[in-house]
């Protein structure tokens, strides 16, 4: 499986996911089409966990700025994590500066929607 790579512009974030089990999301979010910018991480994602993942997953989202459509795709996107968090160990590092306290507050609430997820709070 080969990694997925998509580069950061001024209003998406970048993308970088790795067959080892790294991935990483930083830069803002508030693309014109919410779904059809993170379909093809969505897709990966699924390929990545129904053929032969990493023993540990590790996610590092930096995402500085988010609309209320990428907020709804990135409970998606937990959603998804945690259905394969039955069978595989996934980590969520939510990075953010210690300045910005919608940040904080937004991986808070995904802390509290989603108790069974890994999700620490890191600060940067």
């Amino acid at each position: 499986m080969e990694a997925l790579y998509i580069k950061e512009t001024k209003c998406t974030p970048k993308i970088s996911l790795n067959p080892n089990g790294e991935m990483t999301l930083v830069g803002k979010s508030y693309p014109e089409n919410t779904l059809e910018f993170y379909k093809p991480m969505m897709e990966w994602l699924e390929k990545y966990f129904d053929s032969n993942p990493s023993h540990k997953t590790v996610f590092n989202m930096e995402i500085l700025y988010f609309n209320s459509s990428s907020s709804k795709l990135f409970f998606d996107l937990f959603d998804l994590l945690e259905e394969y968090s039955k069978t595989n160990e996934i980590e969520i590092n939510w990075i953010y500066d210690e300045d910005n306290e919608n940040a904080e507050e937004a991986g808070q609430d995904f802390m509290e929607d989603f108790d069974s997820l890994k999700i620490n709070l890191v600060v940067k």
